[in-house]
């Protein structure tokens, strides 16, 4: 049985890894930057755009709640648990798959993930409400989902970490953090007025066909790490072969070259880095203390970034009396601010804060928590105060998934652990994602009325409990204020 297992697991493995370093393929220098830069800009596109569409792929369940529950296809409770093993095997699957990414080839895994997740969305439009279909299948299927959900944001931070140096990093890192604004963007306002237009169905199979199509395209213009293609380690193609800068090489700003020069002491004649194996660098990521804080910080981050994702559609339309289209571009303002957010985030921390994340963590976190309260308390019908809390909250989110969600993390850790760093924060994060969506179903599903036939939420308890995580979440992060990014 072993040597059966082992049999058919080989061919899958010899598949996904990495491939071997190889020497330099050329000693011109104009060519190596050439083809340096079309893989690492093409790599970063791929990511930023096939992480958008997980996203895609991820939330239409959210903008049809209210579509299913009106047809009695399933109620709050039964679309919580949905949620929460959706959620559920998403966090394992982040830690495994983060730890398996360190050691893949992205160009293969991450568009597999997308592909197989699209593909379920094309079949969950085609079979839910039937009668055979019963709750339990559901819910399998959507935890499957997760799974492959989980083969998008650690290796993309793995190929960031590989095709991008540490000087640019925050700044690549907050840039590709708006795919899941963008995503949720497209979900809430794109699938909004597709499940308007034509019904629920048309939400999954649109969702699917897109993500697709997008694997495949992922495929296609994504790369293994650069030394597989005879190309040098980034810190070193930054000093040695990326175009001149006006300022002599020497410049006093020069932590860049310090990483680079210490990392060509550890290479060797050919030019191919002795690295310290990778198993021993994920080990330092799982015995830091500060990333265990940082992990719980960002799960219960993720109760109040969930919350919202998953109910605030309902929460609009049941508790403030909006339609789902008024809902669905309420909620795209807080993708456009998510998206602000995100993609500044990193960008300020580096040139204004030094690299160091602890300043920008507490004004984004103060956003949130503000937006996240005033979401709740605005008097119904109002899109102005609607608009205006749902972009605080938005805007302060988007920074804090750069930061609590990643960032952070890969700034504490080995670079050839960015996966696993990934993965662990990620395993907390949805962790604390899926139990809200348990806790939230349940405390709606316990407080909801029937007022002439129609029910209605009493959304309280479920905002007590959202608020709570976020404002814990902020004072956890507060307490590694002196932490500093690893050289290494």
């Amino acid at each position: 049985m072993l040597n059966l297992l082992k049999a058919i697991l080989k061919p899958i493995i010899d598949f996904y890894k990495t491939g071997p370093d190889k020497p330099l393929f050329t000693d011109d220098p104009e060519v190596i930057r050439r083809e340096y830069e079309r893989r690492r800009w093409g790599v970063f596109l791929s990511v930023t755009i096939g992480y958008t569409f997980f996203y895609v792929s991820r939330l239409v369940l959210n903008v049809v709640k209210q579509p299913l529950i009106d047809e009695k296809i399933l109620n709050a409770q039964q679309l919580g648990y949905l949620g929460s093993a959706m959620l559920f095997t998403y966090a394992f699957g982040k830690l495994i798959n983060g730890f398996l990414a360190d050691n893949s080839n992205i160009k293969k895994f991450m568009p597999t993930g997308l592909f197989v997740s699209a593909l379920l969305n094309v079949i969950l439009g085609t079979i839910l409400g039937l009668e055979w279909v019963s709750v339990p299948l559901l819910v399998v299927m959507w935890g499957i989902n997760g799974w492959f959900q989980s083969m998008g944001s650690a290796p993309s931070v793995v190929s960031i970490s590989h095709w991008f140096s540490v000087r640019e990093r925050g700044t690549m890192y907050g840039i590709w953090s708006v795919a899941h604004s963008l995503g949720e963007g497209l979900t809430f306002v794109g699938t909004a007025v597709i499940v308007a237009a034509f019904g629920w169905r048309y939400g999954f199979w649109a969702a699917g066909i897109s993500g697709i199509i997008i694997a495949i395209l992922m495929y296609i213009f994504m790369s293994d790490r650069p030394q597989t293609y005879g190309l040098p380690h980034v810190e070193e193609y930054k000093r040695k072969y990326a175009k001149k800068r006006e300022e002599p090489e020497e410049d006093t700003s020069s932590s860049e070259n310090h990483e680079a020069s210490k990392e060509e002491e550890r290479g060797d004649e050919k030019g191919v880095l002795k690295r310290e194996p990778i198993w021993k660098q994920q080990l330092q990521v799982v015995t830091n203390p500060a990333i265990w804080i940082l992990g719980l910080s960002s799960a219960l981050m993720y109760v109040a970034r969930y919350a919202v994702n998953n109910w605030g559609m309902l929460y609009l339309q049941k508790a403030k009396g909006f339609s789902l289209e008024e809902a669905g571009f309420i909620l795209g303002m807080y993708s456009i601010l998510n998206t602000i957010g995100s993609a500044s985030s990193g960008w300020v921390s580096d040139t204004f804060f030094g690299s160091r994340r602890n300043v920008p963590i507490l004004i984004y976190g103060l956003l949130m928590n503000a937006g996240l309260i005033w979401f709740y308390l605005f008097p119904p019908g109002s899109k102005l105060m609607a608009a205006i809390s749902i972009a605080l909250f938005g805007l302060g989110l988007g920074g804090l998934l750069v930061f609590l969600g990643g960032l952070l993390a890969v700034d504490l850790s080995p670079r050839n652990a960015a996966g696993a760093a990934m993965g662990f924060i990620g395993v907390f994060s949805y962790l604390g994602a899926s139990i809200q969506d348990w806790i939230s179903g349940t405390l709606l599903e316990t407080n909801k009325v029937m007022i002439n036939g129609e029910v209605n939420f009493n959304f309280g308890p479920a905002f007590a409990f959202w608020i709570g995580a976020g404002l814990l979440s902020l004072a956890l992060a507060l307490t590694l204020w002196n932490v500093k990014p690893r050289e290494d």
